[in-house]
């Protein structure tokens, strides 16, 4: 009997593996671990490039420029406010935000890519 593929969101959202979901995929905040530490899984050649930043940066900066323009509109503030609100924002979406997407992405690769894979003995 094979075991169920994990859930890739679930698996995403806590950063682990993506074949047995419980080793953990990060070596640090946003750098992939070379092999999975459970089932050794060869990580490190899963390479997503600038896809994890693009997929959050694009969408975050509409929302940032409506949402500022809108803000502007109703409330008129000092430029000083803008100048403190929008880049805080944008630093906490994307810290927090980088780490799944990217996580997402080498779960898409793993899934429906051919990967060089590497097991434990």
């Amino acid at each position: 009997m094979t075991k169920r593929a994990t859930p890739l969101i679930t698996t995403a959202l806590r950063g682990r593996c993506p074949r047995c979901g419980e080793g953990s995929l990060f070596d640090g905040y946003i750098k992939v671990a070379p092999q999975c530490p459970v089932c050794g899984l060869g990580l490190g050649n899963n390479d997503t490039g600038d896809g994890p930043a693009f997929f959050v940066m694009m969408p975050l900066c509409i929302l940032v420029a409506v949402s500022a323009l809108v803000f502007d509109h109703m409330v008129a503030p000092p430029m000083w406010v803008h100048l403190l609100l929008w880049p805080t924002f944008i630093a906490l979406v994307v810290g927090f935000s980088l780490r799944p997407v990217k996580a997402i992405m080498i779960g898409l690769q793993y899934r429906y890519r051919d990967v060089e894979r590497e097991t434990k003995d």
